[in-house]
């Protein structure tokens, strides 16, 4: 078991270096290859070639790209000094750099936005969990009859309808049709623990019907697969509770692929559930990320797309570890 763990961690770090690798070559690499001058981003259009070359000599940009590319890897473990005119700034690690346009370091701004898009991911597992595994379990013991179609159709609508299309519809419905809510905004659960829940409940709707989706699908055909196995008709042939026999014996099967979509959806939430969060205005990791974008802040991007890397992999780590714990044949491969 220890020489799984260590071979699941080395490849791990190994996925995070290589994604920093690419994400560096896109950001500072590949701009300066189109002709682009990553000193104008910080200077203005306005600025003549001397003003390039000074604050392009005081970003580190006429150094090797090696040595650019270390100094911002090297800086996430060790820190990083920066320099904004006559001042120098002191990058504590994890130093994931300083945004010259914000004049902020990127990685607090990240944590104070974080809890955000921690709430919103927690929220939306919780609700994509619990009425996807029912709905897939309820329409496969209901095969062919009018509860699994309408869960089918359901879950088609769900998969077939993009994120920005529903939440906009759940934003329309509650704060402007039915009036549940005046305006759906943010409110620290520290501070109001019942409007914390109230506002975040329809963001994290919003992403569990799509998710919701796909795992009523996925539960529902391994659930019909399980149910026609030899063990499963020899457990209802010794007369055990058809509770006992879907509950005990038929839902194991479930469990794997559950497991997997679960790894890469919460992974993939935890680094910014960019366009819910922009649609409802919940300034989390993927709010930065788009008004980042829009900005030209290089830092803050590869600052937000490393830290949503670094959670899609941290899951798929800890999947592969629950594998090794419910099957030990995978602890062989």
């Amino acid at each position: 078991m220890f020489a799984y763990i260590a071979r699941r961690l080395f490849q791990a770090a190994l996925v995070v270096v290589v994604i920093s690798i690419i994400t560096f070559i896109i950001s500072y690499v590949m701009p300066q290859w189109f002709g682009e001058d990553l000193a104008a981003t910080y200077a203005g259009k306005a600025a003549n070639p001397a003003t390039f070359a000074a604050i392009g000599h005081a970003l580190g940009f006429d150094k090797p790209l090696v040595v650019q590319y270390w100094d911002y890897f090297s800086g996430i473990f060790t820190g990083r000094t920066f320099v904004n005119g006559s001042v120098s700034l002191d990058c504590p690690a994890p130093c994931l750099g300083y945004s010259y346009i914000t004049n902020e370091l990127v990685w607090p701004k990240l944590i104070a936005d974080f809890p955000v898009t921690l709430s919103l991911a927690v929220g939306a597992a919780v609700l994509w969990l619990f009425f996807g595994v029912l709905g897939g379990v309820v329409a496969a013991l209901n095969k062919g009859k009018l509860a699994d179609r309408s869960i089918i159709v359901v879950a088609l609508a769900g998969i077939s309808m993009p994120v920005n299309f529903t939440a906009l519809v759940v934003a329309l419905l509650v704060q402007y049709q039915f009036h549940f809510i005046d305006q759906i905004q943010y409110v620290p659960i520290t501070q109001d623990p019942w409007n914390w829940a109230l506002n975040i409940f329809w963001p994290c709707l919003t992403l569990a019907f799509i998710s919701a989706a796909a795992y009523t699908r996925i539960t529902r055909s391994t659930m019909l697969d399980t149910l026609n196995e030899d063990y499963v008709r020899t457990a209802r042939a010794k007369g055990l509770p058809e509770r006992v026999v879907v509950g005990k014996h038929a839902m194991r099967a479930i469990y794997t692929p559950i497991i997997t979509m679960f790894g890469l959806d919460f992974g993939y939430l935890l680094g910014g559930a960019v366009v819910t969060e922009k649609i409802f205005g919940f300034h989390g990791i993927g709010f930065d990320a788009v008004d980042a974008i829009f900005r030209a802040d290089i830092p803050v991007v590869m600052g937000v797309t490393l830290m949503a890397s670094f959670f899609i992999v941290l899951a798929n780590l800890i999947v592969d570890l629950l594998y090794g714990v419910l099957d030990p044949r995978v602890r062989l491969a």
